[in-house]
């Protein structure tokens, strides 16, 4: 039976005393509603773990970082659905407004993304079991698949056949752990304009959070905020106080191709073959420009 998410919006917030009619956004793996200036998230009955991950992530950052996160006011379940109600952060999704942001302004706010990720990697990471992640396990599991993958989502031939050898190339190990938000992307990073110009607002969406290498962040970066972009990656990495090198665009690559939502079908799309690149590596060079 197919569920009106706006009327089950409705009566948890009837439940919950919110007054306002709900608006609800337009993009989002879930239902999402705004309340005047509260937000009400939806998960499905079989969805408790997400819930959970954004949950205790929000409680973990909540005034950790710069860059304001929302906070959690409630949670529970109606009619087996889950939910989670959160203050509202100013601003409009990047993705909505990037047109109207000037190419300066874009380079700081990027440069203002590299610092406040910065601070979110460096969060204490102690007891956050429904964020943790058995790492090794994950690439034991995913590596030896992922030619099978990224064919499986429609990826041409020409293009699976260097996956293995890329990966074994560029992928670095790591040992290092940090909370992770995973999908930094334009849909995810809010911002506005006051009379002092662009800043950066909030971010929002942690359902996909994760404790991983911190590099394992920089595929959602490159593929869906800076875009190949130039000058954007650069500033984000001077934000977040790691120093630009000519491997940065194959490590890069290597991590997106590993990401646990990869797909190169869908990058290609995105980004351009590069005036027809061939390669991998030429892909990479092309797509994460300093």
């Amino acid at each position: 039976m197919e569920i009106d998410h706006e009327a089950l919006a409705s009566a948890i917030a009837t439940k919950l005393g919110i007054e306002e009619t709900p608006v609800r956004y337009k993009t989002g793996s879930v239902p999402v509603f705004r309340f005047g200036e509260r937000v009400l998230k939806l998960f499905r009955p079989n969805e408790e773990r997400y819930i959970a991950t954004e949950l205790a992530v929000l409680r973990r950052l909540h005034g950790r970082i710069t860059i304001p996160t929302p906070e959690a006011l409630d949670t529970g379940t109606f009619d087996e659905w889950h939910y989670l109600l959160m203050r509202r952060v100013e601003g409009d999704p990047l993705d909505e407004i990037w047109s109207d942001i000037d190419p300066r302004s874009r380079v700081a706010l990027m440069r203002s993304l590299g610092e406040s990720m910065a601070q979110f990697h460096a969060v204490p990471t102690d007891d956050l079991d429904d964020v943790a992640s058995d790492w090794p396990a994950f690439l034991a599991e995913y590596r030896p698949t992922v030619r099978k993958k990224h064919l499986d989502k429609g990826l041409a031939e020409r293009w699976a056949d260097q996956l293995d050898a890329f990966v074994e190339r560029w992928y670095v190990e790591d040992d290092r752990r940090a909370l992770l938000h995973t999908e930094v992307m334009r849909q995810h990073v809010m911002a506005q304009r006051d009379a002092d110009g662009w800043r950066l607002s909030g971010i929002v969406d942690y359902e996909p959070s994760m404790v991983a290498p911190p590099d394992y962040e920089l595929a959602s970066v490159g593929v869906f905020t800076t875009c190949g972009e130039p000058g954007l990656l650069a500033a984000y990495l001077e934000g977040y106080g790691t120093p630009w090198d000519e491997s940065f665009p194959n490590r890069i690559m290597a991590q997106a191709i590993l990401h646990r939502y990869g797909n190169l079908k869908w990058y290609l799309e995105r980004l351009g073959d590069a005036d027809g690149a061939t390669t991998l590596e030429a892909l990479a060079a092309d797509w994460f420009k300093p």
